[in-house]
């Protein structure tokens, strides 16, 4: 059986811009925490760093590593124009950017030995990647390309028993873009994965 951590969040999480609700928090904190120690996550898609904190904290508890895998120039609904630009978010160069945002919550929640920032693409950091994963949450870029290459670069690496967490995880269209649940269905209809959580939008899938 592995063991119970309780969630104690060390920063105010509603400070930090995201997309996540505290329950689709807890549930990815108590996956990491499940965890064997010494194992390695991998999140796809940071943003400001919320999940990151969740993740990071559960895995923190285990003593795994956690892998943040973003290049945080946005995905396509986050530029000039788009639904969830943040203003914000321009940094210096004019450019969108959630780097700074995101090294500043990990070092506020006190995550800097557990969580390495990876700048890059996900499908780029999957070609370098050697070895067995634990985790892998995947919320990244929501077009079908970019949700299918996330998928695909990834779950080959995902060890038997391991977990793959879906975010935006919606049934219709008028609650959100179907990229994940695509995803989602993909890895059932594969028959390599279970439904083991859905809290919210978040879906949480073990590898059989």
């Amino acid at each position: 059986m592995p063991q119970h951590f309780e969630l104690s969040l060390p920063i105010d999480i509603d400070q930090v811009k995201g997309f996540l609700s505290h329950a689709e928090g807890e549930a990815l904190f108590r996956c990491a925490s499940e965890l064997e120690s010494g194992a390695v996550a991998v999140e796809i898609g940071s943003y400001c760093g919320k999940s990151t904190v969740y993740l990071g904290l559960g895995c923190k508890a285990t003593n795994s590593t956690l892998f943040a895998v973003d290049h945080h120039r946005g995905s396509e609904e986050h530029q000039p124009g788009e639904m969830f630009h943040d203003s914000a978010l321009i940094d210096d160069q004019g450019a969108f950017s959630t780097l700074a945002s995101f090294r500043r919550t990990i070092s506020a929640a006190g995550l800097d030995d557990t969580v390495i920032a990876v700048l890059s693409s996900s499908a780029q950091f999957a070609q370098a990647w050697r070895g067995s994963l634990g985790l892998v949450f995947i919320d990244g870029g929501h077009s079908l390309d970019a949700a299918l290459l996330d998928y695909r670069s990834w779950v080959g690496s995902i060890a038997s028993k391991g977990r793959l967490a879906i975010h935006d995880v919606y049934p219709g269209a008028e609650a959100g873009g179907q990229a994940p649940i695509t995803v989602y269905r993909l890895a059932l209809a594969s028959g390599l994965f279970k439904e083991i959580v859905a809290v919210d939008s978040l879906r949480i899938l073990e590898r059989l």
